[in-house]
């Protein structure tokens, strides 16, 4: 979901009384913003809620961001998760960078998306 209207949807619903925290990973677009409560988490984008298939990372993101709900000292708090994304921060060169991938690694990440696509598609009927 779009970081932008999130953090706007967040603000109005703060103006009628009901708290929210942002969990994202667009800190720039998120803390420009100006909501009251932001958990940044320094993952690729469509991830800010831990990372894939990682049932633990997600639940400590889940309880971070619960507590960062329950703690903000003041208005405009960002609290950066302590959750990696990998060890080193190579990832961020090398995430969605198509030059490092042949043809067929392309082919097959095309196909495994469109197949994740069906399965969403079928869920939804």
């Amino acid at each position: 979901m779009c970081h932008q209207t999130v953090s706007l949807a967040a603000r109005y619903l703060e103006a009628h009384g009901l708290p929210t925290v942002i969990m994202g990973c667009a800190r720039d677009i998120v803390e420009h913003c100006g909501v009251p409560r932001f958990l940044f988490s320094d993952f690729p984008l469509g991830n800010a809620a831990g990372k894939p298939f990682d049932i633990e990372s997600q639940r400590d993101s889940l309880e971070l961001a619960l507590r960062v709900l329950e703690t903000a000292p003041c208005a405009r708090t960002t609290v950066q998760s302590p959750i990696r994304w990998c060890e080193d921060a190579t990832w961020k060169r090398d995430f969605c960078n198509l030059d490092h991938l042949s043809q067929e690694d392309l082919e097959q990440r095309r196909q495994a998306f469109d197949e994740q696509k069906s399965v969403a598609r079928n869920k939804r009927v």
